[in-house]
């Protein structure tokens, strides 16, 4: 046996971090369901019309029992009232009916559900720690640290989620969503089996040793190769269809005088405020339990950090939209034609800001601006510049390359190197390393794993 040391650098997402990081990806209409869904949670939240004013609770307050000073967390300094633009100022007239979000639909689910009352608590906290994919992107041991509970019953609660339509709709990776769904409608097949015993394998295209180890044809694979690929790889995906589905822009971007004003649709957000209903608790601190100093003190931080979670999602989002504007000038401007390459580091070093918040920021968000309701990842493309001095956009390459790896002969694929020969070919100077990662952007596999039976 031996003793020793070693120096490890390891992030950790504080409960505060995780919880901006979740409102930040939600867009503003989904935001006012997750206000309400917290309302609910919390008891020492409240709208503002309900609110008494608690500001000088620190004066009169007792002071028993000091480990747990219920004054401190009481305080409302440092969370002021937002501003609001005029309701009554005219709206833009949008024509199409809406259509309920994922999470609106899966939050009607829960309610007409045989779920528990208490877990309902904890499986919406679940909806609202979905990524675009649907996947879910919490821990569940945070979960059950946060409610209270054993793990076991937020395990078993996560099962149900599963259970949702879309099917597979809170999976924490590809084989738990394709295993959920396999396992009702295909069940005791060997697409099944695959997906719970040799999905490695399949993911690889080790299709030898599936065979061996079901004592498969090669024709019972490619059966159950074409069951697996009827499985949605990602349900909360492509869950609004664009072309039909009443788009809520997130910002209203107008141009007066070569001058651009920005307006965060946030409205119908209501302004929350510790609750001053609890006043009296904290005036017979004598009558209070430990246990209750506890809950209180436990609740008090949870409605600040969503109070201050709403605030800085408000101010991040007028920044990154503020940050595109000025390098979009052209664009915003005199339209289409005069976009640039732009990406999402571009924004994060203008702003000093991780990748990852920008991305949060511009995922699902639409702005209403004079040429349409654009989503916020339009205005970022790389650029490449041609043989002839030309600077292409990435989307243009990427087409392309889409085009050529739709062609191939699906039982020999072409590589990446040959098809970066073929693009200089054709005038674009791209190397094997940038078409690998294009092609990973597009979410296209290498070619050994394009490879058909």
């Amino acid at each position: 046996m031996e003793l020793s040391q070693h120096l490890e650098l390891k992030q950790t997402l504080t409960p505060q971090q995780i919880l901006l990081s979740t409102l930040l990806q939600l867009p503003s209409m989904a935001l006012e369901l997750r206000i309400k869904t917290e309302l609910e949670i919390n008891p020492l939240l409240e709208l503002e019309d309900d609110v008494i004013e608690v500001d000088d609770v620190e004066d009169e307050a007792e002071t028993e029992e000091p480990e747990i000073d219920l004054e401190d967390y009481f305080s409302n300094d440092g969370y002021e009232a937002k501003e609001y633009y005029d309701k009554s100022a005219e709206e833009i007239e949008i024509q199409n009916a809406y259509t309920p979000s994922l999470a609106e639909n899966l939050i009607e689910q829960i309610a007409i559900s045989h779920i528990k009352e208490e877990h309902k608590i904890i499986i919406e906290e679940m909806v609202w720690s979905l990524d675009d994919r649907g996947y879910l992107i919490i821990m569940l041991d945070f979960i059950a640290e946060k409610f209270e509970v054993e793990l076991a019953t937020v395990e078993k609660i996560h099962a149900q989620l599963m259970q949702f339509d879309p099917l597979g709709i809170g999976a924490r990776d590809l084989r738990e969503c394709l295993l959920v769904q396999i396992e009702k409608i295909h069940p005791d097949t060997p697409a099944h089996f695959i997906v719970r015993d040799y999905f490695d394998e399949f993911a690889n295209k080790r299709f030898e040793r599936i065979l061996r180890k079901l004592h498969l044809t090669r024709a019972g694979l490619r059966e159950a190769e074409e069951l697996i690929s009827h499985l949605n790889p990602k349900p909360g995906a492509g869950y609004l269809d664009q072309k039909t589905n009443y788009v809520t822009p997130d910002f209203y971007i107008t141009e007066q005088d070569g001058e651009f004003i920005v307006t965060l649709n946030d409205s119908f957000i209501p302004e929350l405020r510790i609750s001053g209903s609890y006043k009296n608790m904290i005036h017979n601190q004598k009558k209070l339990d430990t246990d209750t100093k506890l809950f209180l003190k436990k609740k008090v931080e949870s409605a600040k950090w969503f109070i201050n979670s709403i605030q800085m999602r408000r101010i991040t989002m007028l920044k990154v939209i503020n940050a595109i504007i000025e390098r979009q000038r052209g664009f915003f401007l005199n339209g289409k034609d005069h976009l640039k390459p732009m990406v999402l580091r571009d924004i994060a070093e203008d702003i000093s800001m991780d990748i990852s918040t920008i991305s949060r920021v511009t995922s699902g968000k639409y702005a209403q601006t004079d040429w349409g309701i654009l989503e916020l990842r339009y205005f970022f493309s790389e650029g490449i510049e041609a043989e002839d001095g030309e600077n292409i956009s990435t989307r243009r390459i990427k087409e392309r390359l889409r085009v050529i790896i739709s062609e191939e002969n699906k039982s020999r694929p072409i590589s990446d190197e040959a098809i970066s020969k073929v693009l200089q070919g054709e005038g674009f100077p791209i190397a094997r390393r940038t078409v690998a990662k294009y092609r990973e952007q597009l979410s296209i596999p290498v070619a050994r794993l394009r490879r058909e039976i």
